[in-house]
């Protein structure tokens, strides 16, 4: 059967740009929202790329450490318009929401103490450990496939919360115990079938299934060597002119983040919270919640917390002095921002045409996948940490139940969790009716 649909015409650079814009600002919902917005608007309305192509990179997304989503917008906009193309749309993917997340930073640091504000905070704490609990269910029941796997969840669970191992240690003995399995018992670590096609006709696509494949996306050595060298030289120049000490170590901090963020921004928050938390300062237990709770409602991936973590840390160190503590926040967030995503431009404009001829092959996919297994241990233990803080606020590690229990805060974490769960409610429908819990709360008790 013919399809009438004509194939359309190849985006101009302008008119990609600004839809990447537009996109930037609506990207709410996490990656599955952000991912189904671009399936929608790319594959299914302007049919630049077909369902197969965009499939298939989203599967090697999914393989890379970092923000899938944001890799996306990176691969596609690749394609599309060459590395250029590539740079903004991942670009415009991410600055709406840093720029967002400055300016909610900057009100909650400045008004933190009104009614209002801890009235909304009040309820939107409990919330996120209803999404960081449904967050280990859903990547729980997808990646445990077997009882070897979820020996690897259970493992790296018990590192973490009896250990304190450091997360990039969980990572690594996950990804080499992966790579040894795949030779010993290779059907653990078989990988079930993908995303998978809706099996529905949308037209032709600029980008087809059949499309010959541009110049730009064959895999040239010479080409893998120079995004490579531009890569270093970009960072090492960026780090030479940090001459701030803290801006220098989160630099540093992020740059390692990037590295390990297997298993989406869930899995790499216990890390953050290592880092920012216990080993440089730059906030505390209670703000890194707060932070995870402003991230949940703003546009763009959910990694941008490090934006929140960034301000505070500049903020707190007062980096230019007690006069310029906008501007040290601001600095922070940037710092922050810039080094976590990085290397997603380097993995997509250097690696794709390399990496996806490796797709399907085990001794590639096997570590990824104990990596992600190990990944589920590490949110739960973040879920009981956000658990113990929201639900003892008064809680240290020395008398970890002090104070009195919130009860209040444990009815929304579980209304908010039955809503996700039985109820298959939106994140940001859950998060907004939690929020008006709090504030009504706070104005009409006590």
């Amino acid at each position: 059967m013919n399809n009438p649909l004509p194939r359309p015409p190849h985006p101009s650079f302008w008119e990609a740009f600004f839809y990447w814009l537009k996109l930037g600002f609506i990207s709410f919902g996490g990656p599955a929202g952000q991912i189904a917005l671009m399936h929608q608007e790319l594959v299914e309305k302007r049919r630049w790329i077909s369902e197969q192509r965009f499939l298939h990179a989203l599967n090697f997304c999914m393989l890379l450490p970092g923000p899938e989503a944001q890799q996306l917008t990176i691969y596609i906009g690749w394609l599309l318009h060459r590395t250029w193309g590539g740079i903004v749309a991942g670009t415009l993917f991410v600055l709406p929401s840093l720029a967002i997340l400055i300016a909610l930073t900057y009100l909650y640091i400045a008004l933190g103490n009104l009614t209002w504000v801890q009235g909304i905070f009040a309820g939107i704490k409990p919330a996120v450990v209803a999404i960081v609990l449904f967050a280990a269910w859903r990547i729980g029941s997808r990646a445990l496939k077997n009882w070897l796997l979820w020996c690897f969840a259970a493992g790296s669970f018990l590192a973490i919360f009896f250990l304190h191992l450091p997360f990039p240690y969980i990572v690594l003995t996950a990804g080499l115990l992966g790579y040894v399995g795949s030779r010993i018992a290779p059907h653990y670590f078989q990988a079930s079938g993908g995303h998978g096609s809706s099996g529905k006709d949308y037209g032709p696509a600029l980008l087809d299934h059949d499309t010959p494949k541009p110049d730009h996306v064959q895999f040239k050595v010479t080409r893998l060597i120079l995004m490579l060298m531009i890569f270093l030289a970009t960072w090492g120049v960026v780090m030479a002119t940090l001459s701030n000490p803290t801006l220098h170590e989160m630099g540093i901090f992020f740059s390692k983040a990037a590295m390990v963020t297997f298993g989406g921004a869930y899995a790499v928050l216990p890390y953050v919270y290592q880092g920012g938390v216990e080993t440089f300062g730059w906030l505390t237990g209670a703000q890194m919640v707060d932070g995870l709770a402003l991230g949940e409602t703003t546009p763009g991936p959910l990694i941008m917390v490090v934006a929140f973590v960034g301000f505070v840390g500049g903020w707190t160190k007062a980096l230019f002095g007690p006069d310029a503590l906008l501007l040290a926040g601001m600095a922070g967030a940037v710092v922050a921002t810039f080094f976590t995503f990085l290397p997603s431009y380097l993995f997509i404009l250097a690696g794709a045409p390399l990496i996806e001829s490796t797709h399907g092959d085990l001794k590639f996919t096997a570590p990824l996948t104990a990596i992600t297994a190990a990944v589920v241990g590490v949110i739960v233990n973040l879920a009981l940490f956000f658990f113990w803080h929201v639900l003892w606020p008064n809680a240290t590690e020395v008398s970890p139940f002090a104070g009195d229990f919130a009860w209040l805060q444990a009815v929304i974490t579980a209304g908010a969790f039955i809503a996700l769960f039985r109820f298959k409610q939106d994140i940001l429908r859950v998060i907004g009716v939690c929020m008006v819990i709090g504030l009504i709360h706070a104005y009409g008790v006590g």
